[in-house]
């Protein structure tokens, strides 16, 4: 399941200095933004012609449409994301409030978790913050431990013995036999499912490293009483890094996108990820063979690579089990717990393995989820799909016809283009902003190149999905096969990479009147249909 990790102690408190609203719009962060727009005003002022010269205004404006095209699908889910937060959830959260002041209360929590040999530091908190959500709960409580180490056993069952033998709380542990994370939870949901576990219980996911704020859990209890239909819900998350700060502020830009995409979804009632990092589940399908099946050896049959189980992902996996069983799915904003991000090594490194597993779930997942058809989600849950398998390309396109405009007719329209993604970058950060914990200029930067980087790495995997590694658990891999059938797969995806960013390419160029399309007298002699003279 992972890597033996350092014995030194880390910081891993909660983040107590989380300013909302008007609060974290300081006259500092105004300044700040005055200034880089001033800039950016400048910018244009300086390389106004280069986009409207007789030259290059096509090429302007193609990136300008497909720019109203992507920025009106990030207001769409702005807007979407600021009525959920804003008039539904509340109504939801008071509603629920009632319910629990009424005297309702679940039948029992069941905590699922997994961990192999994390830091003591965080296991210790991860332990604490259950332990407080159950006394908080006035219910039972037991934690399915799935465990690939005595070392870790003994932490848990030590703490709870020292520190809260007078809560009812019990620990089962469940040591696993066979590597991997996915078989470790299967073999706790077999625990489980031959267990006390009845159908309407509550079973909270969550990894060994996910340290729960106060109320994470009692946020989401409620929610499964108003609403029989109700299956599993996601919640909100913060990171504690302990790394490079730019790591850090990237994976914060990271939760402030997430926080946004999740309400707009959660609007639909569904949501496009159930994170494995926490998430909340009604009893009755997690008991269910078919679930646990689907979990612990969940597969594609590809055309090129052929059968190949999925490494990572058990989250995505969960998400696409509800999803074709016409589950609904919330987010829980207010329900908030800590991802300890521990950084080792080279952060670029670790940032473009994240982006290869977080991008390999997604197509992996996404391309039979979008073969459900739109009868089977909300439309709009659909269209998101559709739309993560568009963006990848689309994203690619603005940089492509900048460049090759400053190559092939003014070397200056590339300083233009920089400004103006300046300037949009930043309105969208604005966004954000209201999503983060505080105003942070370096968001703009690390918003494009984070959606640069990650357009290419999906481009990339897209034609290597049984191609998997996990860097941050024993650095686990998958699909790195060998000999002649596994040389003529690779070169295959080398081939189809190549052309398609060939395409995407020249008709990028076409459809920017950059270069001129083939006379129908060159295809006919290319074809062999005329003779040459």
């Amino acid at each position: 399941m992972g890597q033996e990790k350092s014995s030194l102690p880390y910081k891993v408190d909660e983040i107590m200095h989380q300013p909302k609203g008007w609060a974290k719009w300081t006259p500092w962060a105004l300044f700040q933004i005055t200034l880089y727009f001033g800039l950016c005003f400048i910018g244009l002022t300086v390389f106004e012609n280069v986009f409207f010269s007789p030259s290059t205004r096509e090429i302007t404006l193609v990136i300008g449409l497909l720019g109203i095209w992507r920025y009106g699908w990030w207001f769409t889910h702005a807007v979407r994301a600021w009525i959920y937060g804003r008039f539904v959830y509340p109504s939801m959260r008071d509603a629920g409030k009632k319910v629990w002041e009424d005297g309702w209360r679940p039948r029992h929590l069941h905590f699922m978790m997994t961990t192999y040999k994390e830091h003591r530091d965080i296991t210790e908190k991860v332990i604490r913050s259950i332990c407080r959500e159950i006394k908080d709960a006035g219910v039972p409580g037991t934690i399915w431990l799935g465990s690939g180490d005595r070392s870790d056993e003994e932490l848990i069952s030590s703490l709870l013995l020292r520190e809260w033998s007078d809560l009812d709380v019990t620990l089962h542990v469940v040591r696993q036999n066979q590597p991997g994370k996915r078989l470790a939870i299967g073999l706790v949901l077999r625990a489980m499912s031959r267990g006390n576990v009845e159908k309407d219980d509550l079973i909270i996911f969550m990894d060994g490293d996910f340290i729960l704020a106060p109320n994470a859990v009692g946020a989401c209890l409620p929610l499964f009483k108003l609403y029989p239909d109700l299956q599993a819900c996601t919640t909100d998350e913060e990171v504690l890094c302990i790394g490079p700060r730019w790591i850090a502020n990237w994976l914060t830009m990271r939760f402030a996108q997430r926080r946004l995409a999740m309400q707009s979804h959660s609007l639909s009632g569904r949501v496009l990820t159930l994170t494995g990092r926490m998430s909340v589940f009604r009893a009755n399908h997690l008991v269910k063979l078919k679930f646990i099946r689907l979990l612990e050896a969940d597969h594609l049959e590809h055309w090129l690579w052929g059968k190949f189980r999925f490494l990572s992902g058990d989250d995505k996996s969960t998400w696409y089990y509800m999803l074709q069983s016409g589950c609904r799915m919330l987010y829980v904003p207010d329900a908030m717990g800590y991802t300890v991000e521990v950084i080792e090594g080279s952060g670029m490194d670790r940032m473009v393995q994240n982006f290869r597993r977080w991008s390999g779930n997604m197509l992996r997942n996404g391309t039979r989820a979008l073969a459900l058809g739109p009868h089977r989600m909300p439309f709009f849950i659909w269209w998101c799909l559709l739309d993560q398998r568009m963006s990848m390309w689309t994203m690619l396109v603005s940089p492509v016809l900048a460049v090759s405009t400053s190559v092939l007719y003014d070397p200056h329209y590339v300083f233009g283009y920089v400004v103006f993604i300046c300037i949009t970058r930043m309105l969208l950060s604005l966004f954000l902003f209201q999503y983060a914990r505080k105003v942070d200029l370096s968001y703009p930067f690390i918003l494009y190149f984070n959606q640069l980087i990650n357009a290419s790495v999906k481009v990339y995997c897209i034609f290597r999905l049984s191609k998997q590694r996990w860097s941050n658990r024993g650095d686990q891999r998958a699909g790195d096969g060998d000999g002649f059938v596994a040389t003529l797969q690779n070169w295959m995806a080398s081939y189809l990479t190549l052309l398609y960013v060939t395409i995407l390419f020249l008709a990028v160029c076409l459809m920017a009147g950059l270069i001129d399309p083939p006379s129908t007298r060159m295809i006919s002699y290319l074809l062999g249909l005329t003779a040459s003279t």
